[in-house]
């Protein structure tokens, strides 16, 4: 019996083993498979060599996103698909062999109001010793409650909140915020029964240290979701009062000493190393007898409390203003058929007529704070039909009829140049996205035939189709997203926002 369709979304950076997450979906029954898989490459500076050197499947796509972050990489991901269901997996894990059959038997009759399951997490122990701080970090993530290590999501529900919101920039809250969203939208989540393994690592030295720029998320998920969302979500309370307690308590022995008071220095320095050894010794006591962990575990102790406060006021600071926002930031029409009447080759400006709702749904993206630009294929300049002047022309004049937009982008070659440009590749969207200073992922496509959808997958842009007479069938079925014209689009693309 034939399971509910549904692509697998893994950002990485690069880890060892990432054909493993992969082979047991790759290798599942055809009823159990996944229709499409998408990896997008998060490695800063667009490394080009291959990821997946054993696996020459047609169904896996790589897209290559220059070091985003994870909550835009996941973004992308899934606005590359086009299934009802998301499943995103971190490249770090290792679904076994039944992964594959058992999440079909957690999607398989769920309910509509069901937005997503979660597959439970399992950490083996290291062999002979008790686990390192670091390794405790990754053994937690059995408790952890709904998180993307392995989260069947509908894609419906995710165009509904719009997905991911990409101003998290590491792999920390932006899967907390997501839920909340989606709970706050009616949706409902479920566990399944499916089980993935997630290999512990040791850890480099001072690992603890750099975590501690999560608090900034902090800051920025208590401005969307209010002082309660650990309580919503099921997590117990940070220690951030007590790491504010220790590092005001340094604060005021080095005052003191600095102004003279000696002895107030020495008693709230007391009360600092007190604080500070019983948090040292908290930590140690759970790990191993090792020296080198001890050190580890000694040094950080006394250095994470000020970090901690740091980080947290860095983000309450810069998240002060923070509201909910379209994760979409920008629309990007094609032109003819679109914007436009599609008239061929067009070079006159008097030919140009608007399509029904064009200007109006300009104005609504722009009174709703997105850039909005223009991506077309001019291949007349190429075939000497028109001149690049008479392009710009009828540009102008659209302008005038339908914008302004922010960013033109005007592909004027052939089909058969090759152009990487040219929908439907993702030149032009990636380009455009870059102009307006937006990543791919932020920006969404709207277009009337297959071409204008597949550049915006290929770029990891949303894209939303809207069928003109032109249109193929087979296009609008395998369009991602379908609205009746360019209005009804962005009203879809907005409706997630809230003030």
């Amino acid at each position: 019996m034939s399971g509910p369709r549904y692509a697998i979304v893994v950002p990485t950076v690069g880890r060892p083993g990432l054909a493993e997450v992969l082979r047991p979906a790759l290798t599942a029954d055809v009823d159990d498979a996944p229709a499409e898989v998408v990896v997008v490459d998060d490695r800063p500076g667009g490394e080009a060599d291959d990821l997946l050197p054993d696996i020459g499947d047609p169904r896996v796509r790589v897209l290559r996103m220059g070091g985003v972050g994870p909550a835009t990489a996941r973004q992308a991901g899934w606005q590359a698909c086009s299934t009802p269901w998301i499943v995103f997996l971190d490249d770090d894990v290792r679904p076994p062999a039944d992964w594959p059959a058992r999440l079909r038997t957690d999607l398989r009759g769920l309910p509509e109001n069901v937005v997503g399951s979660q597959g439970r997490i399992l950490v083996p122990r290291p062999r002979g010793r008790r686990p390192t701080d670091a390794e405790r970090n990754t053994i937690a993530l059995e408790g952890a409650r709904w998180i993307t290590a392995d989260l069947a999501l509908r894609r419906s529900a995710l165009e509904r909140v719009g997905g991911f919101d990409t101003r998290f920039p590491r792999a920390y809250r932006e899967d907390t915020d997501l839920v909340l969203r989606l709970w706050e939208s009616g949706g409902e989540l479920r566990r399944g029964e499916r089980v993935c393994l997630h290999p512990v690592a040791r850890g480099r030295w001072g690992a603890s240290l750099r975590a501690q720029r999560g608090n900034a998320d902090d800051a920025l998920i208590r401005r969307l979701h209010g002082a309660r969302w650990r309580a919503r979500v099921g997590e117990t309370p940070g220690a951030f009062r007590s790491h504010l307690a220790t590092t005001a308590l340094s604060a005021l022995a080095l005052s003191a000493l600095i102004t003279g008071r000696r002895g107030l220095a020495t008693a709230l320095g007391t009360l600092w190393a007190t604080r500070v050894a019983r948090f040292t010794e908290a930590r140690i006591a759970p790990g191993p007898d090792e020296p080198a962990e001890w050190a580890d575990m000694a040094l950080t102790s006394a250095l994470i409390p000020p970090l901690a406060v740091w980080h947290r006021l860095s983000g309450e600071l810069r998240y002060a203003r923070a509201g909910r926002r379209p994760t979409v930031r920008a629309v990007l029409f094609d032109r003819d058929g679109t914007l436009v009447e599609d008239v061929p080759y067009n070079g006159d400006p008097a030919l140009v007529r608007p399509r029904p709702g064009a200007a109006d749904a300009v104005a609504l993206a722009r009174s709703r704070g997105l850039s909005v630009a223009v991506v077309t294929n001019q291949s007349g300049v190429g075939r000497g039909f028109l001149t690049e002047e008479d392009v710009a022309a009828v540009d102008r004049r659209i302008d005038e009829l339908v914008g302004p937009f922010d960013v033109w982008e005007v592909c004027p070659h052939r089909e058969e140049d090759d152009c990487p440009c040219r929908k439907p590749r993702p030149g032009m969207v990636v380009d455009a996205a870059e102009a307006l200073g937006l990543s791919p992922a932020e920006c969404a496509v709207v277009g009337d035939i297959g071409a204008d959808m597949d550049a915006a997958a290929a770029a990891g842009a949303r894209g939303v189709l809207v069928p003109t007479p032109r249109t193929r069938s087979e296009e609008r079925d395998r369009a991602p997203e379908v609205e009746d014209g360019p209005l009804d689009a962005v009203r879809r693309l907005v409706a997630g926002e809230r003030s």
